[in-house]
């Protein structure tokens, strides 16, 4: 069933394409897709990076989808622990992916829309985007947690608590994003930055991947004797030596290495 997830190939990328109009509310269908299709291009060994995005040119996503949601104080079912626990499953999925994944953020991306953004390691905006955790305006909690990723807590409680978006410059200003562009070449420079991505070795990103995640929350030094775990590991394959030997003759490389043997 369609629940509103696009997966287009794109040679060495694949573009995630967020498409349930009106506006990309997210169900629990949309949810349970995007695990599925994250999972899914975690283990394919043609594809190197992806790119999220909306099939809609005027909004990323206006978040979750509040028809699914109860009606009444005391409606709180089964029903709302599973989409809880749907969300969680999601967000942890985009963040384990095994692959670079960029967010082009066009439009409003609020709560949820927010969290699915704040998942991927790197943001692109079109100046139209505003990005908020409006959750507190129609009930609930949102998904700060994941925003504070990216952010300082006094900006996270800000979003909190006003329900107040923030333009693309601010993002810019906070980080949030690390590019914004015209939203008549957003899309292109979206799609430039995760060709360029997607043309580096590719047991290289997946290791670089791996490391940056393992080592994220960890202390300064033992994350730093982590990572270089990661690299003495990088540094032992036959695409290690094919860099070097790349850069030496001034041409471009060519990646075989998948991991294995």
């Amino acid at each position: 069933m369609d629940h509103g997830v696009n997966v287009v190939d794109t040679g060495h990328y694949a573009e995630v394409v967020l498409d349930r109009p009106p506006v990309n509310a997210v169900s629990r269908g949309m949810y349970s897709e995007l695990v599925s299709v994250f999972r899914g291009l975690s283990a394919r060994t043609d594809v190197h990076a992806v790119l999220l995005r909306s099939a809609n040119e005027k909004i990323f996503s206006a978040g979750a989808d509040i028809r699914e949601t109860p009606e009444a104080p005391g409606d709180y079912e089964p029903a709302d622990e599973y989409r809880q626990r749907l969300a969680r499953t999601c967000y942890e999925a985009m963040l384990d992916c095994t692959l670079p994944t960029i967010a082009l953020v066009n439009g409003a991306a609020l709560g949820a829309g927010a969290a699915l953004a704040a998942c991927c390691d790197i943001r692109v905006a079109a100046e139209s985007a505003r990005i908020g955790l409006p959750e507190i305006n129609v009930g609930r909690c949102g998904g700060g947690r994941y925003l504070a990723r990216l952010v300082g807590q006094g900006t996270v409680r800000m979003m909190y608590f006003t329900g107040e978006p923030i333009d693309a410059q601010q993002a810019l200003a906070m980080q949030i994003v690390q590019a914004v562009h015209p939203d008549a070449v957003a899309l292109e420079q979206a799609r430039a930055l995760v060709e360029s991505i997607s043309r580096k070795s590719p047991y290289g990103l997946r290791l670089a991947k791996q490391a940056l995640n393992d080592c994220e929350d960890m202390e300064l030094r033992a994350g730093y004797a982590r990572e270089q775990q990661y690299t003495i590991r990088l540094g032992r394959t036959p695409d290690a030596a094919e860099a070097a030997r790349a850069v030496v003759e001034k041409r471009d490389p060519v990646w075989t290495w998948n991991g294995g043997g």
